[in-house]
């Protein structure tokens, strides 16, 4: 059951399938860890551990999943990450209306200065406008490399290509595509 296609066992799930909704759940569970590492901040790590936020963000999932229209391969987990990023969107909001501590406000030594993480801030927000322009197939296809560290073996099976090769192809054109869409200053150069 491993190696069939995620678009398969969403339809089975959706037919009532209790296996493939199981197999569906790790597999998708593995995929959102992957890629919600690193996504809070340290200040907010504490509120929301990844594990629970990847649990909260697959039960929402699930229990709208009768109602979860494919747009092709791919979209499930452009779904999944659309809710997760809301959910640490979530968090972050949380964390910002926690009442202020009697400590000291001075960054933990390591910790990048406010300049620092506006400015990463701000190539977020410039990457995440410019994955939106492009067209679904490479919009899938950068998230499923950059976001869930999948192999292009792994993508070409999620997304219908006929090879990792195809796969591969497909991601090298889609990344230039985006880096041609980002604003010159949002990457850094002057």
């Amino acid at each position: 059951m491993d190696s069939e296609a995620t678009q398969q066992l969403i339809e089975r799930s959706q037919q009532g399938d209790p296996e493939a909704r199981d197999a569906l759940f790790r597999r998708c569970s593995e995929r959102l860890r992957r890629w919600a590492r690193g996504r809070l901040p340290s200040h907010a790590r504490d509120i929301a551990d990844t594990q629970d936020l990847v649990q909260v963000t697959l039960l929402r999932a699930f229990r709208q999943l009768d109602g979860f229209e494919s747009r092709g391969e791919g979209s499930f987990m452009a779904y999944l990450r659309g809710i997760l990023l809301n959910r640490v969107k979530e968090e972050l909001r949380r964390a910002g209306r926690q009442p202020a501590s009697t400590e000291r406000l001075d960054l933990p030594a390591g910790e990048p200065g406010l300049s620092a993480q506006l400015g990463e801030l701000q190539l977020v927000e410039a990457y995440e406008q410019a994955l939106e322009s492009l067209g679904t197939r490479a919009r899938d296809a950068v998230v499923l490399r950059l976001e869930f560290d999948l192999s292009y073996a792994e993508i070409a099976e999620e997304l219908g290509a006929p090879s990792a090769d195809a796969a591969r192809m497909l991601v090298a054109r889609s990344l230039r595509e985006l880096a041609a869409r980002m604003p010159q200053d949002s990457t850094g150069s002057t």
